[in-house]
């Protein structure tokens, strides 16, 4: 079982599979332990109910969704707030698998 658990969220989960590809080899060259996944906005919450998510990164396309998320996160992790995040626009824009495997370890402190 992975030590991190990071879960993207889209409009879709479409348009960030491809993101997670090169997030996984990012960590992985990195040395990093982590479960990475994309799902729909819709699906987050069947996902956090039923797996322990460490951050939740949101697509710069569903930004708009921020607010809620921080809702749905408030103390789900041992009683604090699961950490979210937009991902750097620029970041995703050029599929930088490295650069948003930095941001998500630096939400969750590490």
């Amino acid at each position: 079982m992975a030590k991190e658990t990071i879960m993207l969220c889209c409009a879709a989960g479409m348009s960030t599979s491809l993101l997670v590809t090169k997030m996984k080899e990012a960590a992985e060259k990195q040395g990093k332990d982590a479960e990475i996944f994309a799902v729909s906005a819709s699906e987050a919450d069947h996902e956090l109910d039923s797996k322990k998510i460490d951050v939740v990164l949101l697509g710069p396309q569903v930004r708009y969704m921020q607010n809620d998320f921080k809702k749905k996160l408030a103390g789900r992790n041992n009683g604090a707030d699961i950490p979210l995040a937009v991902i750097d626009m620029r970041a995703y824009g050029m599929m930088d698998g490295a650069a948003v495997v930095t941001q998500a370890y630096e939400l969750m402190g590490k």
